[in-house]
């Protein structure tokens, strides 16, 4: 009966399914697409329900062969100890009977089949059956005005619970952010940031030695291969990845009208040219990310050197010594004003409960 019960039974839910069709559609009607999702998505549900039976048996069964199989090891352990010593008589265990069920079902197979109809199930959940649903509620008369009616409503659908997700999450990221305020407020409290200058510090540094050292290739191969010569406009590609104010200042020092054929000096080949693109490439990605992660620093560390002035301010507004020259966001407009920011300031450590909690003095 290995694997009988499973075939039976699905041969028996899809003539179900079929039957169920039938009585309750109209086969001369339908389309064969629609007929043929309908079908697959009964089958799958019917089958689901039908098959957990054997699922439980096969699993028990499973369970108890394991038991006894534990069981006989551990005996064995006790009695191989047990040798030793004659007065103790070996221990004795009856095994528990396994009585293999008519539905078992051989290992491997259930995995394998679970994952078929669920991922099968999900496909149809939420791709084919919504495209479908739109698709024959669409007022379009050609194929494709169909089309995209059933692709606008499934993204305003499925983009609806994107925008709630998405939403859920900035409310977390922002409730995390205020607390890491509140958390940053007292000096003793605030995790120190100095560990990480000198890494950032050393990384800047050499960054900027690389940089400087490719903007120094770059301005002799610039020099070298002149506006009349084939590998310009390597040179101008080469260029464009350094930055703005490097481009004009080189610009100016070039000889528009310089034959290159006039001098011997010895000109880079086009391997060469994209081997050095590349490392102008990295030499700048490296350099920018180094600056910011710089920038970003001693923007915190301005910004605990304000959190420490404020906490005696009188005034109740938070003051930056360093005001962002960017226009305020909706959410420091409205929200997190610098009202707001002198009070989270007013956040203390209270000495007479548990660590780690906070009164906040809102007046």
């Amino acid at each position: 009966m290995s694997g009988v019960a499973l075939a039976v039974e699905v041969v028996v839910v899809f003539f179900l399914a079929l039957f169920l069709l039938h009585r309750y559609g109209d086969f001369r009607k339908q389309y064969r697409m629609v007929l043929f999702a309908t079908l697959l998505a009964w089958f799958l549900c019917f089958l689901i329900v039908f098959i957990i039976p054997l699922d439980v048996s096969t699993t028990i069964y499973n369970q108890c062969k394991t038991d006894n199989q534990v069981h006989q090891v551990a005996i064995k352990t006790i009695n191989h100890d047990n040798s030793s010593n004659s007065s103790v008589f070996p221990t004795q265990r009856v095994p528990k009977t396994c009585q293999k069920p008519w539905s078992y079902i051989p290992d491997g197979i259930l995995p394998v089949f679970w994952r078929v109809v669920y991922w099968t199930s999900q496909f149809l959940t939420w791709l084919l059956i919504p495209f479908m649903q739109s698709y024959a509620r669409s007022g379009a008369f050609s194929i494709s005005g169909k089309i995209k009616t059933a692709l606008i409503e499934n993204a305003i659908y499925y983009g609806t619970y994107l925008l709630i997700f998405c939403s859920l999450l900035i409310y977390v990221a922002v409730t995390l952010k205020l607390h890491l305020t509140w958390s940053v407020s007292r000096p003793h409290l605030s995790p120190s940031n100095n560990h990480n200058t000198p890494f950032i510090s050393a990384g800047k540094d050499t960054s900027s030695i690389l940089f400087l050292s490719k903007k120094q290739d770059v301005k002799t191969v610039s020099e070298t291969i002149k506006y009349n010569h084939p590998l310009r406009k390597c040179i101008d590609t080469i260029l464009k990845k350094c930055p703005v104010e490097y481009q004009e200042k080189l610009g100016r020092n070039m000889d528009d009208y310089e034959d290159f054929d006039d001098k011997g000096n010895p000109y880079p080949s086009k391997k060469s040219l994209v081997k050095l693109h590349k490392q102008v490439i990295y030499a700048v990605q490296r350099h920018n990310r180094t600056q910011v992660q710089w920038q970003i620093l001693l923007d915190e560390a301005f910004h605990l050197e304000d959190v420490a002035k404020n906490e005696t301010s009188s005034t109740h507004k938070f003051v930056h010594s360093f005001p962002s020259a960017e226009p305020p966001g909706w959410i420091s407009k409205y929200l997190y004003t610098p009202t707001v920011g002198e009070k989270t300031c007013e956040c203390i450590h209270t000495p007479s409960v548990e660590e780690n909690t906070f009164l906040c003095l809102v007046q």
